[in-house]
Parts: C-alpha cells; structure tokens; sequence
C-alpha cells in the first residue's frame, strides 16, 4: 500500500465515522454514503490535492456535496 493509498484510508475511515456521530447513519449506510460520493473521488485523485487536507475539511466537502445533491 503506498503512502497516499494509507492517507487516503485513514481519512475515509475518519470521515465515515463523523457521518455515523453527526448523521446518525448506521456504518453501511455511511459507508455507501461516502464511497459512492464525488467527494471519495476527488479524494483518490491526486491531482485535486484533497488528500492533503484533514478529515474535518473533507467531511465538510462531503456535507456540501449532500446538500447540494439534497441526500441529507
């Protein structure tokens, strides 16, 4: 696993259960919630550089995303 690969997975782990805390959803629901977002694929990007940023910034981009996609 590289480097980025890890990053990336401590941030979701970390983003999945804010969703579960703040949004009440059960694990699989946070999770299919987050996996299937654009958030998720911008994260595996490099090129956007959101893996750089801390999970509270990324849950706020996820949170945004919802809204605007009116899934809260």
């Amino acid at each position: 696993m590289s480097d980025l690969e890890y990053m990336n997975e401590c941030s979701a782990r970390d983003v999945i259960t804010m969703l579960v805390e703040k949004r009440n959803m059960t694990i699989a629901e946070a999770m299919k919630v987050f996996y299937n977002s654009k958030t998720f694929e911008n994260l595996n990007n490099p090129a956007t550089g959101l893996y750089f940023q801390s999970p509270l910034y990324i849950f706020d981009v996820l949170e945004k995303e919802l809204k605007e996609n009116n899934t809260d």
